[in-house]
């Protein structure tokens, strides 16, 4: 019934997702590097979503997962070796300036990201 349209998605560089959905946000890579849209799951003004942007990383985002204990936490990984933790806006806000959490750099590109499906604030990464 709903449809999103007109989504310019990113390159296939990245390794691991490149749609993530929570309860309340739709995640995916973006066109330009180290930018991910972010889409409300829930249509809003008669079904009109807005696609905003979440300027991540200085490099192409190359995995991200929210989390499974709190839908509004979102992690990303990046070429530019770094981690970041997201809190999304409830709804009707605007995307945030800066991470949470920023952890890096590492000694190489951040390839994966898991959130722990069973024990919360347990974020497994790869490089």
């Amino acid at each position: 019934q709903a449809w999103i349209g007109g989504i310019r998605a990113g390159s296939v560089t990245s390794c691991g997702n490149h749609v993530k959905a929570s309860c309340r946000w739709i995640a995916f890579n973006a066109e330009a590097a180290g930018v991910l849209g972010i889409v409300p799951l829930e249509c809003e003004d008669g079904g009109k979503r807005t696609v905003s942007q979440l300027c991540c990383h200085s490099d192409v985002v190359t995995d991200f997962d929210f989390s499974p204990f709190d839908q509004l936490l979102l992690a990303t990984g990046s070429a530019d070796e770094m981690v970041k933790v997201w809190r999304l806006p409830e709804s009707g806000q605007d995307m945030p300036g800066s991470a949470g959490l920023t952890l890096g750099p590492g000694k190489g590109s951040v390839d994966m990201l898991q959130f722990h499906p069973t024990a919360d604030g347990v974020l497994a990464s790869g490089a």
